[in-house]
Protein backbone atom coordinates (compact mmCIF):
# COMPACT_ATOMS: atom_id res chain seq x y z
CA UNK A 1 0.00 0.00 0.00
CA UNK A 2 1.20 3.03 -1.15
CA UNK A 3 1.98 5.92 1.80
CA UNK A 4 -0.93 8.54 0.01
CA UNK A 5 -3.35 5.22 0.29
CA UNK A 6 -2.13 4.55 4.00
CA UNK A 7 -4.27 5.67 7.16
CA UNK A 8 -2.13 8.51 8.98
CA UNK A 9 -1.78 7.28 12.01
CA UNK A 10 -0.31 3.98 10.74
CA UNK A 11 2.75 5.76 9.24
CA UNK A 12 4.04 6.80 12.67
CA UNK A 13 2.99 3.69 13.83
CA UNK A 14 5.91 1.45 12.78
CA UNK A 15 8.76 4.16 14.08
CA UNK A 16 6.85 3.73 17.98
CA UNK A 17 6.74 0.04 17.46
CA UNK A 18 9.95 -0.35 16.65
CA UNK A 19 11.31 2.29 19.44
CA UNK A 20 9.52 -0.06 21.75
CA UNK A 21 10.94 -3.24 20.28
CA UNK A 22 14.64 -1.23 20.68
CA UNK A 23 13.55 -0.30 24.78
CA UNK A 24 12.52 -4.33 25.35
CA UNK A 25 14.14 -7.05 23.30
CA UNK A 26 17.49 -6.63 25.76
CA UNK A 27 15.02 -8.32 27.98
CA UNK A 28 14.96 -12.02 27.16
CA UNK A 29 18.91 -11.47 27.41
CA UNK A 30 19.53 -11.22 30.91
CA UNK A 31 20.27 -15.06 31.80
CA UNK A 32 22.42 -14.93 28.27
CA UNK A 33 24.58 -11.72 29.73
CA UNK A 34 24.83 -13.26 32.98
CA UNK A 35 25.84 -16.52 31.10
CA UNK A 36 28.83 -15.18 28.83
CA UNK A 37 29.14 -11.76 29.87
CA UNK A 38 29.94 -13.28 33.29
CA UNK A 39 27.51 -10.54 35.03
CA UNK A 40 25.99 -10.62 38.27
CA UNK A 41 21.95 -10.93 38.46
CA UNK A 42 21.71 -7.39 39.82
CA UNK A 43 23.96 -6.07 37.50
CA UNK A 44 21.83 -7.85 34.57
CA UNK A 45 18.85 -6.43 36.22
CA UNK A 46 20.37 -2.87 36.59
CA UNK A 47 20.71 -2.97 32.97
CA UNK A 48 17.19 -3.78 32.44
CA UNK A 49 16.37 -0.91 34.37
CA UNK A 50 19.00 1.74 33.44
CA UNK A 51 17.40 2.88 30.02
CA UNK A 52 14.89 4.97 32.65
CA UNK A 53 17.93 7.08 33.05
CA UNK A 54 17.72 7.60 28.82
CA UNK A 55 13.87 7.48 29.13
CA UNK A 56 12.79 10.34 31.02
CA UNK A 57 14.86 13.30 29.06
CA UNK A 58 13.42 11.40 26.26
CA UNK A 59 9.60 11.71 27.17
CA UNK A 60 9.82 14.87 28.94
CA UNK A 61 12.54 17.21 26.81
CA UNK A 62 11.53 15.14 23.55
CA UNK A 63 7.87 16.46 23.95
CA UNK A 64 8.34 20.25 25.16
CA UNK A 65 10.60 20.31 21.90
CA UNK A 66 8.30 18.41 19.70
CA UNK A 67 5.70 21.08 20.60
CA UNK A 68 7.92 23.59 19.21
CA UNK A 69 9.70 21.83 16.54
CA UNK A 70 6.60 19.29 15.07
CA UNK A 71 6.51 15.76 15.74
CA UNK A 72 8.41 14.24 13.18
CA UNK A 73 11.86 15.87 13.57
CA UNK A 74 11.53 14.81 17.40
CA UNK A 75 10.25 11.47 16.56
CA UNK A 76 13.26 11.11 14.02
CA UNK A 77 15.66 12.07 16.71
CA UNK A 78 14.35 8.96 18.62
CA UNK A 79 14.94 6.59 15.85
CA UNK A 80 18.29 7.85 15.46
CA UNK A 81 19.10 7.57 18.98
CA UNK A 82 17.14 3.54 19.20
CA UNK A 83 19.70 2.57 16.19
CA UNK A 84 22.65 4.07 17.67
CA UNK A 85 21.60 2.48 21.21
CA UNK A 86 21.41 -0.74 18.93
CA UNK A 87 24.68 -0.88 17.66
CA UNK A 88 26.40 -0.04 21.08
CA UNK A 89 24.59 -2.83 22.77
CA UNK A 90 25.31 -5.49 19.90
CA UNK A 91 29.26 -4.21 20.52
CA UNK A 92 29.05 -4.33 23.98
CA UNK A 93 28.97 -7.97 25.26
CA UNK A 94 31.97 -7.51 27.46
CA UNK A 95 31.89 -4.14 28.02
CA UNK A 96 29.43 -2.39 31.20
CA UNK A 97 30.33 0.68 29.65
CA UNK A 98 28.79 0.18 26.07
CA UNK A 99 26.10 -2.03 27.20
CA UNK A 100 25.11 0.69 29.61
CA UNK A 101 25.25 3.90 26.89
CA UNK A 102 23.33 1.46 24.53
CA UNK A 103 20.37 0.95 27.46
CA UNK A 104 20.23 4.50 28.10
CA UNK A 105 19.96 5.68 23.82
CA UNK A 106 17.39 2.66 24.16
CA UNK A 107 15.47 4.77 26.60
CA UNK A 108 15.89 7.83 25.15
CA UNK A 109 14.34 5.90 21.79
CA UNK A 110 11.24 4.44 23.69
CA UNK A 111 10.97 8.07 25.73
CA UNK A 112 10.06 9.64 22.59
CA UNK A 113 8.00 7.00 21.35
CA UNK A 114 5.78 7.35 24.50
CA UNK A 115 5.49 10.95 24.24
CA UNK A 116 5.56 12.36 20.95
CA UNK A 117 5.12 9.12 18.88
CA UNK A 118 1.96 8.11 21.38
CA UNK A 119 0.83 12.08 21.12
CA UNK A 120 1.00 11.76 17.38
CA UNK A 121 -0.94 8.64 17.10
CA UNK A 122 -3.74 10.09 19.41
CA UNK A 123 -3.48 13.57 17.23
CA UNK A 124 -4.48 11.20 13.36
CA UNK A 125 -6.71 9.07 14.97
CA UNK A 126 -9.10 12.40 15.53
CA UNK A 127 -10.81 14.80 12.38
CA UNK A 128 -9.57 15.71 10.53
CA UNK A 129 -7.22 13.05 9.86
CA UNK A 130 -9.67 10.47 10.68
CA UNK A 131 -12.95 10.87 10.95
CA UNK A 132 -13.98 7.12 11.25
CA UNK A 133 -11.88 6.61 14.41
CA UNK A 134 -14.27 4.65 17.39
CA UNK A 135 -14.39 5.38 21.04
CA UNK A 136 -11.19 5.45 22.55
CA UNK A 137 -8.64 4.82 19.38
CA UNK A 138 -6.76 8.34 20.43
CA UNK A 139 -5.85 6.15 23.95
CA UNK A 140 -5.61 2.20 22.57
CA UNK A 141 -3.85 2.59 19.37
CA UNK A 142 -0.46 4.09 20.48
CA UNK A 143 -0.88 1.87 23.97
CA UNK A 144 -1.12 -1.07 21.79
CA UNK A 145 1.45 -0.07 19.18
CA UNK A 146 3.87 0.09 22.08
CA UNK A 147 2.36 -3.16 23.70
CA UNK A 148 3.04 -4.93 20.24
CA UNK A 149 6.52 -3.51 19.90
CA UNK A 150 7.93 -4.85 23.49
CA UNK A 151 6.17 -8.20 22.89
CA UNK A 152 7.17 -8.93 19.73
CA UNK A 153 10.86 -7.61 20.17
CA UNK A 154 11.39 -9.69 22.73
CA UNK A 155 9.59 -12.76 21.18
CA UNK A 156 12.12 -12.54 17.81
CA UNK A 157 15.02 -11.41 19.84
CA UNK A 158 14.55 -14.56 22.50
CA UNK A 159 14.21 -16.84 19.30
CA UNK A 160 17.30 -15.91 17.93
CA UNK A 161 18.99 -15.84 21.13
CA UNK A 162 17.92 -19.59 21.86
CA UNK A 163 18.62 -20.81 17.84
CA UNK A 164 20.59 -18.29 15.61
CA UNK A 165 24.31 -17.58 15.54
CA UNK A 166 26.11 -14.89 17.47
CA UNK A 167 23.09 -14.38 20.07
CA UNK A 168 24.58 -11.36 21.20
CA UNK A 169 25.09 -9.72 17.82
CA UNK A 170 22.67 -10.54 15.46
CA UNK A 171 19.11 -9.56 17.42
CA UNK A 172 20.75 -5.80 17.23
CA UNK A 173 21.37 -6.04 13.43
CA UNK A 174 17.86 -6.89 12.95
CA UNK A 175 16.31 -4.25 14.79
CA UNK A 176 18.78 -1.83 13.05
CA UNK A 177 17.37 -2.63 9.50
CA UNK A 178 13.68 -2.72 10.50
CA UNK A 179 14.40 0.83 12.28
CA UNK A 180 15.75 2.13 8.65
CA UNK A 181 12.83 0.43 7.03
CA UNK A 182 10.50 2.97 9.41
CA UNK A 183 12.35 6.03 8.30
CA UNK A 184 9.99 6.74 5.17
CA UNK A 185 6.45 6.35 6.26
CA UNK A 186 7.14 8.90 9.21
CA UNK A 187 8.62 11.25 6.65
CA UNK A 188 5.51 11.15 4.88
CA UNK A 189 2.64 11.35 7.57
CA UNK A 190 1.28 14.91 8.62
CA UNK A 191 2.85 17.06 10.60
CA UNK A 192 0.32 18.32 13.44
CA UNK A 193 1.20 20.98 15.54
CA UNK A 194 0.86 23.79 13.18
CA UNK A 195 2.84 26.85 13.08
CA UNK A 196 0.80 29.22 15.16
CA UNK A 197 0.09 26.27 17.69
CA UNK A 198 3.92 26.58 18.43
CA UNK A 199 4.96 28.33 21.08
CA UNK A 200 7.62 31.22 21.61
CA UNK A 201 10.45 31.61 24.30
CA UNK A 202 12.91 29.65 25.72
CA UNK A 203 12.48 25.72 25.24
CA UNK A 204 13.18 24.90 28.48
CA UNK A 205 9.69 26.87 29.78
CA UNK A 206 7.82 24.06 27.48
CA UNK A 207 9.44 21.83 30.21
CA UNK A 208 6.39 22.79 32.26
CA UNK A 209 2.97 21.29 32.32
CA UNK A 210 0.19 22.98 34.45
CA UNK A 211 -1.98 19.94 34.33
CA UNK A 212 0.60 17.84 36.54
CA UNK A 213 -0.99 19.60 39.60
CA UNK A 214 -4.22 18.47 38.75
CA UNK A 215 -6.37 16.44 41.60
CA UNK A 216 -7.23 13.95 38.52
CA UNK A 217 -3.49 13.03 38.06
CA UNK A 218 -2.01 13.36 41.53
CA UNK A 219 -5.22 11.19 43.49
CA UNK A 220 -5.73 9.14 40.55
CA UNK A 221 -3.19 8.97 37.86
CA UNK A 222 0.10 8.87 40.42
CA UNK A 223 -0.64 6.11 42.33
CA UNK A 224 -1.56 3.84 39.64
CA UNK A 225 1.34 4.80 36.89
CA UNK A 226 4.40 2.75 38.87
CA UNK A 227 2.78 0.02 38.90
CA UNK A 228 2.10 -0.34 34.77
CA UNK A 229 5.91 -1.27 34.32
CA UNK A 230 6.24 -2.93 37.68
CA UNK A 231 3.88 -5.39 36.78
CA UNK A 232 5.80 -6.40 33.60
CA UNK A 233 9.13 -6.17 35.76
CA UNK A 234 7.90 -8.64 38.35
CA UNK A 235 6.07 -10.87 35.41
CA UNK A 236 9.56 -11.35 33.30
CA UNK A 237 12.16 -10.02 35.17
CA UNK A 238 11.78 -11.74 38.39
CA UNK A 239 9.68 -14.89 37.70
CA UNK A 240 12.32 -16.33 35.46
CA UNK A 241 14.95 -15.92 38.54
CA UNK A 242 12.52 -17.00 40.70
CA UNK A 243 11.97 -20.60 38.96
CA UNK A 244 15.40 -20.55 36.86
CA UNK A 245 16.69 -24.41 38.46
CA UNK A 246 13.58 -26.05 36.79
CA UNK A 247 14.37 -24.54 33.23
CA UNK A 248 17.75 -27.23 32.38
CA UNK A 249 19.36 -24.57 29.71
CA UNK A 250 16.03 -23.20 28.29
CA UNK A 251 16.23 -19.96 30.36
CA UNK A 252 16.44 -17.50 27.33
CA UNK A 253 13.42 -19.32 25.61
CA UNK A 254 11.34 -19.33 29.23
CA UNK A 255 12.35 -15.41 29.39
CA UNK A 256 10.90 -15.32 26.18
CA UNK A 257 7.52 -16.88 26.46
CA UNK A 258 6.78 -14.99 29.93
CA UNK A 259 7.28 -11.53 28.06
CA UNK A 260 5.58 -12.66 24.97
CA UNK A 261 2.95 -13.70 26.99
CA UNK A 262 2.49 -10.65 29.92
CA UNK A 263 2.70 -8.28 26.88
CA UNK A 264 0.50 -10.47 24.66
CA UNK A 265 -2.16 -10.13 27.50
CA UNK A 266 -1.66 -6.68 28.04
CA UNK A 267 -2.31 -6.08 24.10
CA UNK A 268 -5.07 -8.27 24.35
CA UNK A 269 -7.24 -6.44 26.66
CA UNK A 270 -6.20 -3.42 25.75
CA UNK A 271 -9.16 -2.77 22.82
CA UNK A 272 -11.82 -3.65 25.75
CA UNK A 273 -10.87 -1.27 28.45
CA UNK A 274 -13.22 1.29 27.10
CA UNK A 275 -15.87 -0.95 27.18
CA UNK A 276 -14.79 -2.26 30.77
CA UNK A 277 -14.92 1.19 31.75
CA UNK A 278 -18.39 1.91 30.87
CA UNK A 279 -19.68 -1.33 32.53
CA UNK A 280 -18.10 -0.51 35.58
CA UNK A 281 -18.95 3.15 35.37
CA UNK A 282 -15.37 4.67 34.94
CA UNK A 283 -13.90 2.16 37.51
CA UNK A 284 -11.28 0.68 34.80
CA UNK A 285 -8.49 1.83 36.65
CA UNK A 286 -9.69 0.22 39.67
CA UNK A 287 -9.82 -2.95 38.16
CA UNK A 288 -6.45 -2.76 36.22
CA UNK A 289 -5.03 -2.04 40.22
CA UNK A 290 -7.40 -4.94 41.60
CA UNK A 291 -6.02 -7.47 39.05
CA UNK A 292 -2.31 -5.86 39.76
CA UNK A 293 -2.70 -7.05 43.73
CA UNK A 294 -3.72 -10.31 42.18
CA UNK A 295 -0.71 -11.01 39.86
CA UNK A 296 1.34 -9.66 43.10
CA UNK A 297 -0.10 -12.44 45.41
CA UNK A 298 0.06 -15.47 42.43
CA UNK A 299 3.81 -13.87 42.42
CA UNK A 300 4.52 -14.65 45.95
CA UNK A 301 3.15 -18.55 45.76
CA UNK A 302 5.58 -18.71 42.53
CA UNK A 303 8.64 -17.92 44.45
CA UNK A 304 7.63 -20.38 47.24
CA UNK A 305 6.67 -23.00 44.83
CA UNK A 306 9.59 -22.11 42.58
CA UNK A 307 7.16 -23.74 39.81
CA UNK A 308 7.57 -23.15 35.87
CA UNK A 309 4.03 -23.57 34.98
CA UNK A 310 2.69 -21.77 37.96
CA UNK A 311 4.93 -18.58 37.06
CA UNK A 312 2.86 -18.87 33.44
CA UNK A 313 -0.23 -18.09 35.44
CA UNK A 314 1.65 -14.86 37.23
CA UNK A 315 2.52 -13.76 33.38
CA UNK A 316 -1.04 -13.93 32.71
CA UNK A 317 -2.38 -11.98 35.68
CA UNK A 318 0.14 -9.46 35.29
CA UNK A 319 -0.36 -9.22 31.51
CA UNK A 320 -4.01 -7.89 31.76
CA UNK A 321 -3.51 -6.36 35.06
CA UNK A 322 -0.95 -4.03 33.09
CA UNK A 323 -2.94 -3.77 29.77
CA UNK A 324 -5.81 -2.19 31.63
CA UNK A 325 -3.57 -0.24 33.98
CA UNK A 326 -1.69 1.80 30.78
CA UNK A 327 -5.08 2.32 28.55
CA UNK A 328 -7.11 3.05 31.81
CA UNK A 329 -4.13 5.53 33.05
CA UNK A 330 -3.54 7.06 29.38
CA UNK A 331 -7.32 8.03 29.45
CA UNK A 332 -7.24 10.25 32.24
CA UNK A 333 -4.11 12.09 31.10
CA UNK A 334 -6.19 12.37 28.15
CA UNK A 335 -8.81 13.51 29.66
CA UNK A 336 -7.17 16.15 31.66
CA UNK A 337 -4.75 17.58 29.67
CA UNK A 338 -4.87 20.55 27.28
CA UNK A 339 -3.46 20.64 23.40
CA UNK A 340 -0.83 22.77 24.22
CA UNK A 341 0.34 20.02 27.49
CA UNK A 342 -0.81 17.06 25.89
CA UNK A 343 2.31 15.62 25.49
CA UNK A 344 4.07 16.94 28.50
CA UNK A 345 1.11 15.28 30.05
CA UNK A 346 1.94 11.97 28.53
CA UNK A 347 5.42 12.21 29.39
CA UNK A 348 4.97 12.42 32.76
CA UNK A 349 2.43 9.84 33.05
CA UNK A 350 5.19 7.44 31.05
CA UNK A 351 8.12 8.20 33.00
CA UNK A 352 5.82 7.53 36.25
CA UNK A 353 5.11 4.05 34.36
CA UNK A 354 8.61 2.86 33.78
CA UNK A 355 10.06 4.38 37.22
CA UNK A 356 8.23 0.81 38.31
CA UNK A 357 11.01 -1.15 35.73
CA UNK A 358 13.28 -0.19 38.70
CA UNK A 359 11.86 -2.61 40.94
CA UNK A 360 13.42 -5.94 39.54
CA UNK A 361 16.97 -4.14 40.03
CA UNK A 362 15.75 -3.13 43.94
CA UNK A 363 14.67 -6.79 44.87
CA UNK A 364 17.69 -7.99 43.11
CA UNK A 365 19.75 -6.01 45.54
CA UNK A 366 18.21 -7.25 48.55
CA UNK A 367 18.66 -10.82 47.70
CA UNK A 368 21.19 -10.94 50.36
CA UNK A 369 18.74 -9.89 53.13
CA UNK A 370 15.48 -11.11 51.85
CA UNK A 371 14.43 -13.62 49.50
CA UNK A 372 12.15 -13.10 46.51
CA UNK A 373 9.08 -14.28 48.05
CA UNK A 374 9.28 -11.82 51.28
CA UNK A 375 10.23 -8.89 49.03
CA UNK A 376 7.05 -9.94 46.58
CA UNK A 377 4.98 -10.02 49.84
CA UNK A 378 6.24 -6.30 50.55
CA UNK A 379 5.53 -5.49 47.04
CA UNK A 380 1.59 -6.74 46.80
CA UNK A 381 1.32 -4.73 50.11
CA UNK A 382 2.04 -1.40 48.78
CA UNK A 383 0.23 -2.75 45.88
CA UNK A 384 -2.93 -2.92 47.97
CA UNK A 385 -2.52 0.42 49.56
CA UNK A 386 -2.16 2.62 46.07
CA UNK A 387 -5.24 0.16 44.92
CA UNK A 388 -7.15 2.15 47.65
CA UNK A 389 -5.81 5.46 47.18
CA UNK A 390 -7.29 5.01 43.50
CA UNK A 391 -10.48 3.36 44.37
CA UNK A 392 -10.77 6.48 46.71
CA UNK A 393 -9.93 8.94 43.79
CA UNK A 394 -12.43 7.45 41.70
CA UNK A 395 -15.06 8.16 44.26
CA UNK A 396 -14.67 11.53 44.79
CA UNK A 397 -13.91 12.12 41.07
CA UNK A 398 -17.94 10.44 40.54
CA UNK A 399 -19.14 12.29 43.14
CA UNK A 400 -18.03 15.90 41.70
CA UNK A 401 -19.21 14.93 38.25
CA UNK A 402 -22.52 13.80 40.05
CA UNK A 403 -23.05 17.32 41.85
CA UNK A 404 -21.79 19.46 38.68
CA UNK A 405 -24.42 17.33 36.47
CA UNK A 406 -27.33 19.52 36.55
CA UNK A 407 -30.76 18.03 37.21
CA UNK A 408 -33.76 18.07 35.41
CA UNK A 409 -36.42 20.34 36.51
CA UNK A 410 -39.62 18.44 37.07
CA UNK A 411 -42.86 19.45 38.77
CA UNK A 412 -43.49 20.47 42.23
CA UNK A 413 -47.09 19.57 42.50
CA UNK A 414 -48.98 16.44 41.39
CA UNK A 415 -51.45 18.66 39.46
CA UNK A 416 -51.21 19.08 35.57
CA UNK A 417 -49.29 21.89 34.62
CA UNK A 418 -51.03 24.77 32.22
CA UNK A 419 -49.92 25.14 29.08
CA UNK A 420 -47.03 27.34 28.71
CA UNK A 421 -46.06 27.52 32.31
CA UNK A 422 -42.54 26.75 32.62
CA UNK A 423 -41.69 23.54 34.00
CA UNK A 424 -42.05 23.78 37.92
CA UNK A 425 -44.49 26.41 37.84
CA UNK A 426 -46.89 26.45 40.72
CA UNK A 427 -50.32 26.59 39.51
CA UNK A 428 -52.25 29.66 41.26
CA UNK A 429 -55.10 29.14 43.09
CA UNK A 430 -58.84 30.18 41.94
CA UNK A 431 -60.02 33.22 44.13
CA UNK A 432 -61.90 31.28 46.94
CA UNK A 433 -60.31 28.15 47.07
Amino acid sequence: MSPARTAPWLRVAPAVFLLAWGGNHFTPLLHLYEELGHYSPWQANLLLGLYVVGLIPGLLVAAALSDRHGRRPVLLAGLAAGAVGSILLGAGLHSMVLLCAGRALAGIGVGVAMSVGASWIKELSAPPHDRLAAEGAGSRRPSLTLTLGFALGAAVTGSLAQWGPAPAVVPYVVHLVLVAAAVLPVLSAPETVGHRARPSGPWWQDLRVPSIGHRRFTRIVLPAAPWVFAAAGVAYAIMPAVVAPGLDGWATLYATVLTVLTLGCGAAVQRFVAWLDRRTRGRALSLGMVLMVLGMVLAVAAGLLRSPAFALAVAVALGVAYGITVVAGLAHVQAIATPQDLAGLTGVFYALAYSGFLLPTLLAALLPVSPYPASLAVVALVCVVCLAAVSAGLWRLRRQSAAATPRAPGPRSSGPRRAGSPPGARRRRAPGR
